[in-house]
């Protein structure tokens, strides 16, 4: 199947049946024939065929999709190895997820998951967080250059505090508006990639150490006229800003257009996804729902098709418990 007709349609016309899904995993991941996940050889493997019963009803069962390597006398089959292995849900219902949830700009609640693939609710938020996490980037092999958007953005619902006079308690405990948020730092290049970070809190030293871990020295840095993002900036790279507060958000100096209009944009997906599908994300998983959002947006330019299999690229290797992704 060609990449520009992998959509919804083509995944439950050819991949209703397991078989075919679990041959399409395989062409994916095994494009030179079955790898070995014990011993690393290459297409030095042989599949494994159920053989019938015998008279005395006695005969060795063997499951489908089982493959054994002639090297190290191992079985193994393609999940082995991925976010895939030790699932009961079948491989469909998993090329299903994966591309509902590649191809939904703003995401897809587990609830949505539970209902379309006929899967429990508990089973769907699980299969979600999984394929989060094969999302995630790997560290950038180069930092990012030319222009770079840098800003800060804050998840979370509004305060309560009491049910009589709000706004009296706000100012006697003196308790900020976002004192209950999840703060969230993104680097943006503009026209390219974004990576985004969940801090404790927003200070110069976490800016400057995430801005020097990310951004080429030679890049031209641009941010709102926030205090903390000048003082992450002072005396580095070729720094611009915007004023918000005096109702400036695009200017041009010597052509260039001054703006982090591009990051707000992404923010503004965020914030929609995050608030209209999504309604209330754990601070413990919110790493996981950036994940999923800039995965996105650097697979913005390719088709839906093309996402999901960039995003099943990303299986091999990984492995997410449900332990693991629940709080401590």
């Amino acid at each position: 199947m060609a990449n520009d007709e992998l959509n919804l349609i083509a995944l439950a016309q050819h991949f209703s049946d397991d078989d075919k899904a679990r041959e399409f995993v395989e062409k994916l991941r095994w494009p030179d024939g079955p790898v070995c996940p014990h011993c690393g050889e290459v297409n030095n493997a042989y599949k494994l065929e159920p053989k019938p019963a015998k008279e005395n009803g006695k005969g060795k069962h063997v499951r489908k999709g089982v493959w054994k390597c002639a090297g190290c006398r191992e079985q193994f089959t393609v999940t082995v190895g991925t976010i895939f292995e030790d699932s009961h849900i079948p491989l469909s219902k998993w090329l299903l997820a994966y591309h509902l949830l590649c191809a939904s700009k703003k995401g897809m609640s587990a609830h949505q998951l539970h209902r379309m693939l006929k899967v429990t609710y508990r089973s769907a938020w699980f299969m979600a967080h999984r394929i989060r996490y094969t999302m995630s980037q790997e560290p950038l092999s180069s930092k990012l250059t030319g222009i770079i958007e840098v800003d800060e953005t804050y998840v979370g619902g509004k305060l309560r505090i009491g049910t009589t006079k709000p706004h009296d308690n706000y100012h006697r405990k003196r308790i900020g508006p976002v004192a209950n948020k999840a703060a969230v730092v993104s680097v943006l290049q503009r026209g390219g990639r974004v990576q985004s970070r969940h801090v404790e809190h927003v200070t110069a030293d976490n800016l400057r150490t995430m801005v020097d871990t990310m951004v080429d020295e030679d890049a031209h840095v641009m941010t709102d006229s926030s205090t903390v993002l000048k003082k992450a900036f002072l005396g580095e790279r070729t720094h611009s800003q915007v004023n918000h507060r005096a109702k400036e958000y695009v200017r041009y100096e010597d052509g260039l257009c001054i703006t982090t209009n591009t990051i707000e944009g992404y923010f503004a997906t965020l914030k929609r996804g995050i608030n209209g599908v999504y309604h209330h994300v754990g601070k413990q998983h919110l790493h996981r729902y950036l994940s999923e959002f800039d995965f996105r947006y650097n697979a913005r330019k390719v088709s839906d098709g093309d996402r999901t299999l960039l995003a099943l690229n990303g299986t091999g290797g990984k492995r997410l418990m449900l332990r693991d992704s629940k709080p401590n």
